[in-house]
Order: structure tokens, then C-alpha cells, then sequence
């Protein structure tokens, strides 16, 4: 089994890499994301990874398009977005719901444990109900171990299912926001 086995402990220092060779070992070659603190470590090991395309999004919709794109031109993606995103693609998710497109996006949290900024607490509370009203399958990950054997089922029903799947990264498991 490999390193990233849904059966692996993983250290909670070491997820953003356990999730880096998650993504790897599903056949990611694609990363779509709007910067964001909680995706940075991620954001950089798949920047730095000369077999990925990384494409920097202006806003969180043109990823659903060019994820929806990848999987026309044969390729699979991962699209990135904090929670405050969500709101932003509900219409471009019919895209992929009504093709039948996989999507595989990993969405951070905000507005849940010790948030600092009330604007996001809104939107944090409507995500997973707004994702699953569209049709988007939605799962939760609060703990390193949870994120990768959740994500290794993610990417299986996105990519051999051809499914619309959200991860939720937990705000307790990305940490408090500092500024």
C-alpha cells in the first residue's frame, strides 16, 4: 500500500504532503485555485511540480470551467477555493452537474472554529447546504487522517464515477487564521 493509503496515520505537520501525493496518485495534472493561506503549502508543492499545470483563478468560477475543460482534453484537476468562494460558482457548478463532468474541488472553511472575521461566518455556515443543493456531493475532513482517506474517496468517485465532489477542510484542521 503506499504512503498515502487511507489506512496511514499521518502526522498533523504532514498533511498538506500527504495530500500532495494523494492528489499525484489520482492522476491530478491540474491545479486550479484562488490564493488562500489554508491551500498554501499545497498551493506550492503542486507549483513547484513540473508535470502539473497550475493555473491561478481571478475569481472562483473560471476554475469550474477549466477543470470542466481539463477533463474535455483528457486531463484531471483539482480545483481550490476558500468557502467565502462557494457563493461565487453556483451557477458555473451546472456545468459539470448537468454534463456529468467529474469535479473534484478541495474547499477550505472559514467562519467555523475561532474565526476572527465575522463577514465569513455566513457563508461558512451555508457552503456544505448550498454545494449539496446544486447537486455537488459533498464530504467533511476535521483530522490529517480524515483528509487523506476522504480525499482518496473523492478523487475515486470524481474520476472513475464521474461525480462532483467537495472535500471541506475544517477550519480546526487548517488552524487558526493569523494576520
Amino acid at each position: 500500500m503506499s504512503a498515502t493509503s487511507s489506512t496511514a496515520s499521518v502526522p498533523a505537520e504532514d498533511w498538506p504532503e500527504a495530500l500532495y501525493h494523494t492528489l499525484k496518485a489520482a492522476g491530478v495534472g491540474l491545479m486550479a485555485y484562488v490564493p488562500d493561506a489554508g491551500h498554501a503549502s499545497l498551493i506550492k508543492r503542486f507549483s513547484g511540480d513540473n508535470a502539473v499545470v497550475t493555473n491561478v483563478l481571478s475569481t472562483e468560477e473560471e476554475g469550474v470551467a477549466i477543470a470542466s475543460g481539463a477533463w474535455l482534453g483528457g486531463m484531471r484537476s483539482v480545483l481550490l477555493m476558500q468557502s467565502s468562494g462557494v457563493g461565487n460558482c453556483i451557477n458555473m457548478l451546472s456545468l459539470p452537474v448537468q454534463a456529468r463532468m467529474p469535479l473534484l474541488m478541495l474547499v477550505t472553511m472559514r467562519g467555523e472554529w475561532d474565526e476572527f472575521n465575522p463577514w465569513q461566518v455566513p457563508m461558512g455556515r451555508a457552503t456544505q447546504s448550498v454545494l449539496e443543493a446544486v447537486g455537488i456531493t459533498v464530504f467533511r475532513a476535521e483530522t490529517p487522517e480524515d483528509l487523506v482517506a476522504t480525499v482518496e474517496q473523492a478523487a475515486n468517485m470524481a474520476f472513475h464515477g464521474d461525480q462532483q465532489v467537495a472535500v471541506l477542510l475544517g477550519q480546526r484542521l487548517l488552524g487558526k487564521k493569523k494576520w
